[in-house]
């Protein structure tokens, strides 16, 4: 996965352990470790003020997006893997992505979506490699890798963003994923590739995005809850 596209950045906040030890062992399912030399964790930022985002969760999603890439542009890197610490990679990951990668290695592409599920979004299924419209929203970015162009393009317009107020035109404060898909409208030529059948999916946790319910608040229901949604995870 890594010759393909690029090294991995783990997006995980330092007050989730169990989410770490979680992707930990998804790596392990498809032969890579936090001890492979191009896997690292990327300590999510956990903003103290909304400026304008939705909520906290959504501002440090954001922000922690924006410094992964600013760092991949700082130092030049042909491409780069983004991975929330949710992400379950899909039951058939290791049968069918090392064709899917192949292929997407001889694809001129400069964004790609692992996590997209094209029915969710109102598309058919269809095997292999899909592009994706530019004006297509896409509302996952749990698993996506950018090569160097888009990288390039998003560090000054995603910063851009952050400096606008709520509801500017031009688009203000909002989810990054939000983000990406107003990116890609705004920069047609930058090209898209999915695949319809998605590579992986977010795993059900407590949430570090959102307002927490009232049951992730209560320290022995939140312990139940999480209970329920590892049991949920592996009944899927």
């Amino acid at each position: 996965m890594v010759e393909c596209l690029g090294a991995i950045r783990v997006v995980n906040l330092p007050s989730r352990p169990d989410r770490r030890r979680e992707f930990a062992v998804q790596l392990a399912r498809i032969g890579l470790g936090f001890d492979h030399p191009k896997v690292s964790i990327f300590d999510a930022i956990r903003p103290d003020s909304l400026a304008g985002f939705p909520t906290l969760g959504a501002r440090g999603c954001f922000l922690s997006h924006l410094e992964i890439l600013r760092a991949a542009r700082d130092a030049d890197l042909p491409s780069i893997a983004i991975c929330e610490d949710d992400l379950d990679f899909s039951d058939d990951f290791t049968s069918r992505a090392p064709a899917l990668l192949e292929t997407l290695a001889a694809r001129d592409w400069d964004i790609f979506y692992g996590g997209f599920d094209a029915v969710a979004h109102g598309m058919d299924a269809v095997p292999g490699l899909i592009s994706l419209d530019p004006k297509q929203n896409v509302l996952c970015s749990h698993f996506m890798a950018l090569r160097r162009p888009a990288i390039h393009a998003l560090v000054p317009y995603l910063t851009a963003i952050t400096e606008r107020e709520v509801g500017d035109p031009a688009g203000g404060p909002m989810h990054v994923d939000g983000a990406y898909s107003h990116f890609r409208a705004d920069h047609p030529q930058m090209v898209t590739l999915s695949v319809s059948q998605t590579l992986g999916v977010q795993r059900p946790s407590r949430t570090d995005v959102h307002d927490l319910r009232w049951f992730d608040r209560v320290p022995v229901v939140r312990d139940t809850a999480q209970l329920y949604r590892r049991w949920r995870g592996a009944m899927r």
